[in-house]
């Protein structure tokens, strides 16, 4: 079976029961969040042996965190447990029922994290290490890269390594909280050492200065494939032989947009990974993103085996003509 690691930090996720305002809720759910880990649960449910390399707190979150991937199918023996510094915690507080175009809101508590700590002592770790030499794909993302020098170091070191027949993807996972006052160029650098980048055209701008096509292959000519999430218009593969696949998103009624660009990651990546074509490994990004887009939640379900082939395999006007709602997959009457 192909193995995936993912490295990065994953957090306790605290968000009002109730859709009210933080400073009105009287109870909070307590669940987790992290971009890597949330692809690392996608890879496993498309199928792949799926590992998380992280650092948490000695403390009932960093306990639910383990409790909650290995229950996914996750694999954690890389996760060093830290006795002094505490897990990250972040609130997310969704948008009103009554006003869904505000979003949602969250607010980080990851300062001096256990995950901050990462490091050249993480890749010494024999764990880690046994995990990363045998991974057909090694995941990472921008957040990392923001979360203290160490990390920063962490990441430079891995996308420096020899390949021996992996490949290293970079999310860019825009967060303007973590870089306000920092160098964003240093995520130029970083996504020009990957083999395949992902980046929203939203982030684009604000990571890199543009949203231009041609403009983002120049700035980073290194890898691959450079994969830009058009929102809910489409996803564009800008391959390094220059030449370009553009999938149409599907029709979907949105419940909460929060995750949906890593389970994008997951079906993309996971496609690849099986040796499928651009074409059908953005397809698979989108099924993937349209059944997290219809929850509340950082993960949405995928359909059964033999409807999700279905669906990959159709033709494009049948494509066109399916709408996403409560995480099922119709076809519009009329499209």
């Amino acid at each position: 079976m192909l193995s995936a690691v993912c490295v990065g930090e994953t957090m306790a996720m605290l968000t009002p029961v109730h859709a009210v305002p933080l400073h009105q809720a009287t109870e909070l759910h307590c669940g987790i969040g992290g971009a890597e880990s949330n692809v690392a649960m996608g890879l496993a449910a498309m199928g792949l042996d799926s590992h998380w390399v992280g650092r948490v707190g000695r403390d009932g979150f960093g306990t639910r965190i383990l409790n909650e991937l290995s229950g996914h199918g996750v694999g954690v023996s890389g996760v060093e447990v830290d006795d002094s510094l505490p897990t990250g915690v972040y609130l997310k507080v969704p948008a009103k029922e009554s006003d869904p175009d505000a979003g949602s809101s969250v607010l980080y508590y990851r300062q001096g994290s256990a995950a901050s700590a990462m490091g050249h002592a993480t890749l010494a770790n024999p764990d880690v290490a046994g995990l990363l030499e045998n991974a057909a794909l090694i995941h990472l993302s921008g957040i990392t890269a923001a979360l203290s020098p160490e990390c920063l170091e962490l990441l430079e070191t891995i996308l420096a390594s020899p390949r021996n027949g992996r490949t290293i993807s970079f999310d860019v996972n825009w967060r303007a909280a973590l870089w306000a006052g920092r160098d964003r160029s240093v995520l130029q650098r970083l996504a020009n050492l990957a083999d395949v980048v992902l980046v929203g055209k939203d982030e684009a701008e604000h990571a890199f200065g543009t949203t231009d096509e041609a403009e983002l292959r120049r700035m980073m000519p290194n890898p691959e494939v450079l994969v830009i999430k058009n929102e809910a218009i489409s996803a564009i593969a800008l391959n390094r032989d220059g030449s370009r696949e553009e999938v149409p998103a599907l029709s979907v009624a949105v419940v909460e947009p929060v995750g949906a660009g890593d389970s994008f990651a997951a079906g993309y990546l996971s496609g690849m990974l099986f040796g499928l074509g651009q074409k059908a490994s953005l397809r698979r990004g989108h099924v993937a993103a349209a059944c997290t887009l219809t929850v509340h939640g950082d993960r949405g379900p995928l359909p059964a085996a033999a409807e999700l082939s279905a669906i990959l395999e159709s033709s494009d006007d049948a494509w066109a003509a399916i709408h996403v709602e409560d995480g099922h997959f119709n076809t519009r009457t009329g499209a």
